[in-house]
């Protein structure tokens, strides 16, 4: 996440760096077994997720001396709050799809049919601005990315 947001936003803010290195922070306390193995239940986990590290990176913010006006935008920036119109929280998501899409597509990828991995990749690239779609453009995919994703977007 680091390198990607350092590649795509060289500029980014400190807030934002915290909130790229805080996405995942301490993920594994909460797992995806806790909860349906359906659709709902992932939407469900993914939420108290953000909620959790928004928490979990507040708490240490607030340790380390932030004032209270970072630490509020460090957790709106984990709780992905006003997407699509808050630049910073725009320039996470595409920081997480896209290390999603180079890093983690292809283990994740084993597990899903295709049909699953097209309708996931097109949800994917929606959540991304045009910055994100020029920077996954620019990757190079597996072959078996590359396929889904032609499938998926043509």
């Amino acid at each position: 996440m680091t390198e990607s947001l350092a590649r795509l936003y060289p500029g980014a803010s400190d807030i934002l760096q915290l909130a790229a290195r805080a996405q995942h922070i301490r993920r594994w306390e909460i797992p995806r077994s806790s909860y349906p193995m359906d659709r709902g239940g992932y939407l469900r986990w993914r939420t108290r997720l953000q909620q959790f590290h928004a928490e979990v990176a507040g708490e240490i913010l607030t340790n380390v001396g932030y004032e209270a006006t970072a630490v509020a935008r460090l957790q709106s920036l984990l709780t992905k709050q006003n997407l699509k119109h808050d630049a910073e929280a725009q320039a996470l998501e595409d920081v997480i799809c896209l290390t999603f899409l180079e890093h983690y597509f292809d283990t994740f990828a084993s597990d899903h049919d295709d049909a699953k991995l097209i309708s996931i990749l097109r949800r994917t690239w929606q959540k991304m601005s045009p910055v994100g779609h020029e920077a996954a453009q620019a990757l190079s995919p597996s072959a078996r990315l590359a396929s889904l994703l032609g499938k998926a977007l043509g």
